[in-house]
């Protein structure tokens, strides 16, 4: 009998080869590996061509980039000289095409970030006033550069987006607090500024005023951050005064105030960092100053509802008596994980403290065993950076960059009373010895699988990637 449906035996088998003409070059390949793009693909619609139309099809595309998609739809990866013989960039406008954007993004995608491995892959370095003044990082790898009074975004790919001029001559805060707006603030000029990202113009401003206190006056920012309905940034005015004023997310206007000092002591300095912790709605502020007699300095965890103080130590003036004198250089707190750490100016000794059971004193100082590794110093004038991030501690002493790993407890020690001991975390240098000739490093930001890196006077910012070949793990 015949068939009844004759269109059915000419439907493509999976195995049934295709050829397609890409730019006047001959390909050959099969109809699974062209579906292996998705079903929303051209590439899968094009393998469903009836089986009697054998002649190729030609599309009008760079054969040289479709030679690495065919490669990659085949195997899941790209070969290995694909980002050497062309962009990013150059590659996604060609899969975008095709339709087959997301395999791609997967395949470029960087490994999980893994300090003990993590090699610098580029250096991102604005057009004009390259010298970086701060920058903010996403959870997607991209990132908002500051560099004179100018802003310029680098999306996932690392590529430049746009560059925003403000009305500013220097930025010297940094906070995306939207998708398509960031807050900015400089040390130079006052007042906290909303630019949008889609149009590059201002669409909001605030200062920090008090009709009843003429010292309120030209409050400059000092430190942003935010949560998921609300921005807190830092102000500080030339007569010392200062405060954290928080903002309505949907208004872009002031909603509340707390924290307010006066004078210019160590303990009534401004924040110069500030951090949401989500975990328990408080706000985490530091300031650390230095000076001949050496560092001083506080934290403070802040209940923006109440406007209250909830914890706080100084120092010098707190902790043990064995550590006294030996003040923090600088601190960092890994919001999601509720730690915070600090860096001894003396010692060069790295200290962890449990947000979730704070007391007098609750810092853990922790011990490397390998005698290579441990500090013969402190953390050398000043020059000091830490910053968490994947449950890393990332520091930076001088132009050295170091890796704090934390280690999995062995179950006998799993129900011990504290969270941390002298070995929860381990030690390891991120940098080579040729990599202290850069210059000292200034900030470090973990976005999406990269770390961010920038040193003082020097154009542009490291970008630090882990190894898709590497087999570096921690170890217990």
């Amino acid at each position: 009998m015949e068939d009844p449906n004759p269109e059915t035996t000419l439907h493509p088998h999976p195995s049934d080869r295709i050829k397609l003409n890409v730019g006047g070059k001959l390909f050959s390949t099969t109809v699974s590996t062209l579906q292996s793009g998705g079903p929303d693909s051209l590439l899968a619609a094009l393998s469903n061509r009836p089986a009697t139309q054998s002649d190729p099809v030609f599309i009008d595309r760079d054969p040289e980039i479709f030679s690495l998609l065919l490669s990659l739809l085949r195997s899941n990866r790209l070969p290995s000289t694909a980002l050497r013989l062309f962009t990013k960039q150059e590659l996604l406008d060609e899969a975008s095409y095709y339709g087959i954007e997301p395999l791609l993004k997967s395949a470029t995608a960087p490994p999980p970030l893994n300090g003990i491995d993590a090699s610098l892959v580029s250096t991102i370095t604005p057009h004009s006033d390259g010298v970086v003044s701060c920058f903010t990082t996403n959870d997607d790898g991209s990132v908002l550069i500051a560099h004179g009074g100018q802003v310029s975004c680098y999306d996932s790919n690392l590529s430049h987006s746009f560059t925003i001029r403000t009305h500013l001559n220097d930025v010297t805060s940094i906070k995306r607090v939207l998708p398509v707006v960031a807050a900015v603030g400089s040390e130079n000029a006052s007042g906290i500024h909303f630019y949008s990202l889609a149009s590059g113009r201002r669409v909001g401003s605030c200062e920090w005023t008090d009709p009843s206190d003429p010292r309120v006056y030209k409050a400059r920012v000092t430190a942003i951050t935010d949560s998921t309905d609300s921005i807190f940034a830092a102000f500080d005015c030339h007569q010392k005064e200062n405060c954290v004023l928080a903002f309505d997310k949907s208004t872009l206007k002031v909603s509340s105030e707390f924290g307010r000092q006066t004078g210019s002591s160590t303990k009534t300095t401004v924040a110069t960092k500030l951090t949401y912790l989500p975990e328990n709605g408080l706000v985490f502020g530091s300031s650390v100053t230095s000076s001949a007699f050496g560092f001083a300095g506080y934290i403070r965890l802040w209940d923006p509802r109440s406007g209250s103080i909830v914890w706080e130590t100084n120092e010098p003036g707190s902790g043990r008596s064995s550590r006294f004198g030996d003040s923090f250089a600088n601190v960092a707190v890994d919001a999601y994980e509720s730690v915070v750490f600090k860096l001894c100016s003396k010692s060069g000794d790295l200290a962890v403290a449990d947000l979730r059971k704070l007391g007098k004193d609750p810092w853990v100082y922790l011990v490397d065993k390998n005698p290579s590794l441990r500090n013969t110093g402190g953390s050398g004038n000043g020059n000091s950076v830490v910053h968490c991030y994947r449950n890393q501690v990332f520091v930076g002493r001088n132009g050295e960059l170091e890796v704090w790993s934390r280690v999995v407890e062995r179950e006998e020690n799993v129900e011990r009373e504290s969270r941390f001991s002298e070995e929860s975390y381990r030690k390891n240098y991120v940098d080579k010895l040729s990599d202290l000739e850069r210059g000292v490093i200034s900030q470090i930001e973990g976005g999406g699988e990269r770390l961010f890196v920038c040193r003082e006077g020097v154009e542009g910012i490291e970008v630090w990637e882990s190894s898709s070949f590497s087999g570096a793990v921690s170890v217990s």
